[in-house]
């Protein structure tokens, strides 16, 4: 199918290795019990008791789910069963084409990626393809090319989620409300848009990479495939996919802000293997001249004082030598 990326062609030679070498390094990805799923928190935003749910989620947790959180259902199927579908699905060759992104932000972080052009070995190539997407540039998509009320639309609705979620948690760390206000703004918050083609070796490779993520929150919607997984004590768990709920996780920037209090934690996404997967995240980020402080509430701070330039630069260098972000053990005292 001439939509699909090639994996097979592009990584041949770590896959002739792998089957050359006896190393853990090309064991089994998924290494985890079948059986063993997580029971997220899942949070009905309706209740009055929402708010003391969400902190004690992120502080015990660091992942939970919410329900009545004001983004239609009709939306949500519509952008992943549609429109989501209608852009993958394009020929890879388009899909490839700088234009084809019309007028989109040069940035680094934008545009249409797929694979790991840096993978070493299996175990560093994520089996999966994304755009990322900055919330302003929604707007000059091209329309005959690129469905975009529906995306425009969500990431609307999830920057107003995103805010009141990051307001409850700000406040049981007193950080002040403006605080993300003035700092995560349209053109630094984006959405990430995946497919998980099916793949041949689900055992080998990941569907994307274990890893925390490099924002305050991240929201996401998933289908019903399934594969995403967190680690819990210790272990890998599957999280069963709701129709009805939006998952919410904490990130690096959070966890530092809040002194610790609150949770990033590490997360992957299985190869697919039987049926293609897809799912939609939104990163609530700020700009990268933000402060980074810890609000320790009286207590001593963990982590010293540092600008999201200075914590996304350390990430790209780790990544560059060791394979691998090392995240926030960097920035401790």
């Amino acid at each position: 199918m001439d939509h699909e990326p090639p994996f097979l062609k592009t990584y041949s030679d770590l896959f002739r290795e792998s089957q050359q070498l006896i190393s853990p390094l090309v064991g089994d990805t998924r290494n985890y019990d079948n059986k063993f799923c997580c029971e997220l928190p899942l949070i009905d935003l309706r209740k009055l008791n929402a708010e003391r749910e969400i902190k004690e989620a992120a502080r015990k947790w660091g992942f939970f789910q919410v329900v009545n959180h004001g983004i239609p259902q009709e939306l949500l199927e519509s952008l992943m069963r549609e429109e989501m579908i209608q852009m993958f699905h394009r020929p890879f060759a388009t899909k490839c084409q700088q234009h084809f992104l019309n007028n989109l932000s040069a940035s680094a972080s934008g545009g249409y990626r797929w694979g790991n052009p840096s993978a070493t070995s299996l175990r560093q190539l994520s089996w999966s393809e994304a755009y990322h997407v900055f919330l302003p540039d929604i707007a000059s998509m091209d329309h005959h090319t690129h469905p975009r009320s529906n995306l425009k639309c969500f990431a609307t609705k999830a920057t107003l989620l995103a805010e009141r979620l990051a307001e409850i948690l700000g406040q049981e760390v007193k950080i002040k409300s403006s605080y993300f206000q003035e700092n995560c703004l349209p053109n630094t918050c984006f959405l990430r848009l995946n497919r998980y083609p099916v793949c041949p070796v689900p055992s080998k490779v990941f569907g994307l990479l274990p890893h925390s993520d490099s924002s305050f929150l991240t929201l996401v919607y998933q289908d019903q495939v399934g594969g995403l997984q967190l680690m819990k004590d210790g272990k890998w768990c599957g999280i069963k996919p709701n129709p009805q709920a939006l998952l919410v996780n904490i990130g690096d920037l959070f966890q530092a802000a809040s002194n610790g209090v609150y949770k990033s934690i590490k997360h992957k996404v299985l190869a697919a293997e039987k049926e293609e997967r897809y799912s939609v995240a939104y990163f609530f980020s700020p700009s990268y001249d933000t402060v980074i402080e810890s609000h320790g509430g009286g207590s001593p701070s963990i982590y010293r004082k540092f600008s999201f330039r200075e914590y996304k630069q350390q990430a790209d260098k780790d990544v560059r030598e060791l394979g691998d972000k090392v995240g926030l053990s960097r920035f401790l005292l």
